[in-house]
């Protein structure tokens, strides 16, 4: 009997579909090395968690501040989770996550290291340190140290390498006017460095500053000193014999020679240009120390040597961002409390008096846990107690920067709740356990479905390894693109997804059996048995994906990683029961071994006790007295 009308099957659709899936999905882990079968291997390599590898889970307690909002205490987590995930990112770790447990927890994962590493890494509070810049260079790389000595400077030699002394008495004049008023002014840098310097566009000056056409005394002194005498009171680095960087400003004889020698090996196109130069936490938050450090502009990258720091985050009262009353550009606008005013005033007004704008040393570098978020440029004694950071900022760009000074202002300190370390033998351990426990659970279905189905469990096996192909491509697609680390109890869940499979194809095989019992030929109980299947198998996975939904939502941890992969296989399960399963066994009823029941299909009449197809049989009734009718 042929399929009833209208509801003709077309397996071969399905088929093409899955197909396609599993063709684009493994185009999109390949990417660009389509052509490049070597590169493959690298390619499909799933991203194990550290509890299959190696690796420090750390959990960190926040202590609110005394009289702290729950909002501003929320606000703070939020910043102090980013710039712990910036560490772990920017001390060169991979795989690291950085997630927020309840309302006063962080937990730290980082694969590959120590405890004590990570501990020192994120377990300390985030240091803001505002540092005068020593000297500064445009990142080139490192350099090697020269030997030839230099010869001590001359009166034109100091000239040349001084622009203030050489400058026109225009732009002497206006520098020192735009330092009175607080605009910001590009500068000139001493050496080679000015060509870099002179597109800077940030700058700190007072808050509300008035303009005044008269130049500042120690501006207009700066800007008139003779070349000698600019030449003695501040010896340029390329005179000083000891900075071998190209392109490098500021004053190398105010450095120490060991920090110097860290400045001429320094590369901040290294992400772990800390490790590097050999500095730890406690060594790039020392304020008491000079010390090397990086930072960008405009997409450039510098290199720096930083004095001590003299005013320190926690001085900061509060910052805010705010569009400026002169022009399109918003500014960072920052308050400091007493002590802070003062210490502030006191380095400003030092540097503005001694330097004034024509050196990398106007410049104070705002450092964030070593590294330099900004350096702009004093121009001008800032005693008030109030200043501002200008620019080109966007708004985002100033709010992000107020964020980075609010942060030291409003420091949170963390408590260590617990450290747990996993040694590479141990997760190499743990990882085989449940490759051995996954490899046994199959097993045992494959070894079931052969006993019990016989021939079907061709079916039921292939739908397995469809499963386990649509789940491979899907890992290693999400590990590539969205940083996704298989843990062990992922692993636990993708074996939980062996019996969600094998459940989905028994529901279907046993209501094609049941069709086959009331004597229906294959190819009919195939249509019938998967209409009355399809609605279990839906009802039993979208419980399931419910559930684990509902469980990635509410749970924390390790138990997301569970949650994920079985709500994930879950809808593989779908898909491969709709586009595999039943096609291929539509496919199976049209040919003479699974259609006619060989003992050994799995679907043999007689050994499923089928009954006799339905025949109607017709009784004539022959009326008394009526001649009977002739053949």
């Amino acid at each position: 009997m042929a399929p009833p009308s209208g509801n003709v099957s077309r397996p071969g659709r399905a088929l093409a579909v899955l197909a396609a899936v599993i063709v684009l999905l493994f185009l999109a882990i390949v990417g660009g090395n389509i052509g490049s079968p070597g590169q493959w291997s690298k390619d499909f390599k799933v991203k194990l968690g550290l509890d299959l590898t190696s690796g420090t889970t750390v959990a960190l307690r926040a202590q609110a501040p005394k009289g702290v909002s729950s909002a501003q205490f929320a606000a703070d987590m939020t910043q102090a989770k980013n710039i712990m995930a910036n560490r772990v990112n920017g001390a060169g770790f991979t795989e690291a996550q950085v997630q927020q447990q309840g309302s006063d927890i962080i937990n730290v994962a980082v694969p590959g290291a120590g405890s004590q590493k990570v501990v020192n890494l994120v377990g300390t509070t985030a240091q803001l340190l505002f540092r005068q810049v020593l000297l500064e260079a445009p990142n080139k790389g490192a350099t090697t140290p020269t030997t030839t000595p230099t010869p001590a400077p001359s009166a034109s030699g100091s000239s040349s390498a001084t622009p203030s002394s050489s400058a026109s008495p225009t732009a002497s004049a206006s520098a020192s006017s735009s330092a009175k008023t607080g605009a910001l002014g590009s500068g000139a840098a001493s050496g080679a460095g000015a060509k870099e310097m002179a597109s800077r566009s940030h700058n700190l000056t007072a808050a509300h500053a008035k303009a005044s056409a008269t130049p500042s005394a120690s501006a207009s002194a700066s800007a008139s000193a003779s070349p000698a005498a600019s030449a003695s009171a501040s010896p340029p680095a390329s005179s000083s014999g000891l900075s071998t960087v190209a392109g490098a400003s500021g004053d190398a004889s105010l450095v120490s020679a060991h920090v110097q020698t860290l400045f001429n090996k320094l590369n901040c196109a290294n992400k772990n240009w800390k490790e590097q130069v050999g500095y730890t936490a406690e060594q790039y938050n020392n304020p008491n120390v000079q010390t090397v450090s990086c930072g960008s502009l405009s997409g450039v990258l510098y290199k720096f040597v930083l004095d001590k720091a003299h005013v320190l985050g926690k001085d900061i009262k509060s910052a805010s961002a705010t569009q400026s009353t002169t022009s399109v550009d918003w500014q960072t606008n920052l308050n400091f409390d007493s002590a802070g005013g003062a210490a502030f005033g006191k380095i400003t007004e030092q540097m503005f008096s001694k330097y004034g704008t024509q050196s990398a040393l106007d410049q104070l570098a705002v450092v964030l846990d070593g590294k330099v978020i900004s350096f702009p440029t004093i121009q001008g004694a800032i005693t008030g107690g109030s200043a501002q950071i200008t620019g080109s900022f966007s708004q985002a760009e100033a709010t992000d920067l107020a964020n980075v000074l609010n942060y030291g202002a409003l420091p949170l300190t963390f408590t260590k709740e617990s450290v747990q370390s996993i040694s590479p033998s141990l997760g190499s351990d743990q990882l085989h356990a449940g490759l051995l426990a996954g490899a046994i659970g199959l097993l045992l279905v494959v070894i079931y479905c052969f006993l019990y189905y016989r021939g079907l469990a061709i079916v039921a096996v292939s739908s397995l390894v469809i499963a386990g192909v649509l789940v491979f491509e899907a890992i290693v697609l999400l590990g590539k693109y969205q940083n996704l680390a298989l843990e062990l109890a992922g692993v636990a869940g993708l074996i939980v997804a062996i019996g969600i499979t094998a459940d989905s194809f028994v529901v279907f095989f046993e209501r094609l059996r049941d069709e086959v019992r009331d004597g229906r030929t294959l190819r009919t109980a195939v249509e019938r048995g998967w209409k009355r299947a399809r609605r279990t198998v839906l009802v039993s996975d979208t419980v399931s994906f419910l559930a684990a939904a509902l469980l990635w939502y509410f749970s924390i941890g390790e138990v997301k990683g569970f949650a994920f992969t079985l709500g994930l296989t879950t809808i593989i399960d779908v898909v491969v029961v709709f586009l595999f399963t039943k096609p291929m066994v539509t496919l199976l009823a049209r040919t003479k071994f699974f259609g006619q029941g060989h003992p050994l299909s799995g679907l043999d009449p007689a050994r499923l006790g089928a009954r006799a197809p339905w025949r109607s049989t017709r009784t004539t009734r022959v009326r008394a007295g009526a001649p009977a009718k002739e053949a």
